[in-house]
């Protein structure tokens, strides 16, 4: 006989929230990758820059897995106990950690960096990032799409209006109006399964965007639907949506790194 709806909610409560590994959900959820690979792509942009930022690097478990780091790379966070955790994994890479409030701007002087990194971002700060971009500067970023997970959001939440349609041409004019040119833009939708509440209860702990001011309590009777479901007809499924983007900033950098001008 299986765990019950409260010994499986007791377990959820209890696993911190800290960092962005997702390996305690092994076993208990899957989510299909996107094709493109962001680990991968942000491996082999750094490896050609000189100076990078990762932005809301979470726990710093993506940046953690590059291999050949520039001279100088700098993450940020602006939720505070995600910074020992950031700095924990990052230290092996001469990274700096720095707290930063995920809006109105960046703490870095005008054109610092060569490469801009974001792994999911609860909001990408255009202008900040052109700003601190050197000429030639290249910003890559996997964002949530649009709707994602809205599966989920609507067993806890209810009915929620359509999504936008149009969310990734949206990221895209926006980082023209920033004055960036982009150079790549992808969507996927991914299948994602939770095959007991507890993991149901997690994630939502977790990724907060999903169902925003969530709290186990306030949602208890949705995620005792939710587990009545699963035991019923097995793994809750849901649909995760991610986009990527990539863009540069006008200009070129001298082969010495040195910023050069249009």
């Amino acid at each position: 006989m299986g765990a019950s709806f409260e010994e499986l909610i007791a377990e959820a409560v209890a696993v911190p929230v800290t960092g962005w590994d997702f390996s305690w959900f092994a076993g208990r959820a899957t989510e299909q990758r996107p094709s493109w690979g962001y680990a991968r792509l942000v491996a082999d942009r750094m490896a050609g820059a000189t100076a990078a930022l990762d932005v809301q690097t979470g726990g710093g478990e993506v940046l953690a897995t590059v291999p050949d780091p520039p001279a100088l790379l700098v993450a940020t966070d602006s939720w505070r106990p995600n910074l020992p955790v950031a700095a924990r994994h990052l230290r092996p890479l001469g990274a700096s950690v720095v707290e930063a409030a995920d809006a109105p701007t960046l703490p870095f002087r005008d054109g610092v960096f060569d490469l801009v990194v974001s792994r999911h971002p609860v909001r990408t700060l255009w202008p900040e990032i052109a700003r601190v971009l050197a000429p030639g500067g290249v910003f890559l970023s996997q964002q949530i799409g649009a709707g994602t997970n809205r599966e989920l959001s609507e067993a806890m939440l209810g009915p929620l209006p359509p999504p936008d349609p149009r969310h990734p041409q949206r990221l895209a004019a926006a980082a023209r109006d920033a004055g960036l040119t982009v150079l790549d833009l992808r969507a996927e939708t991914l299948r994602a399964e939770f095959f007991d509440v507890a993991a149901v209860a997690h994630f939502l702990r977790k990724v907060v965007w999903t169902v925003p001011g969530f709290t186990v309590e306030k949602y208890l009777p949705q995620l005792r639907a939710v587990h009545d479901r699963i035991e019923a007809e097995g793994p809750f499924v849901s649909y995760a949506r991610r986009v990527l983007i990539e863009a540069r900033k006008p200009g070129d950098m001298r082969e010495d790194g040195r910023r050069g001008v249009e």
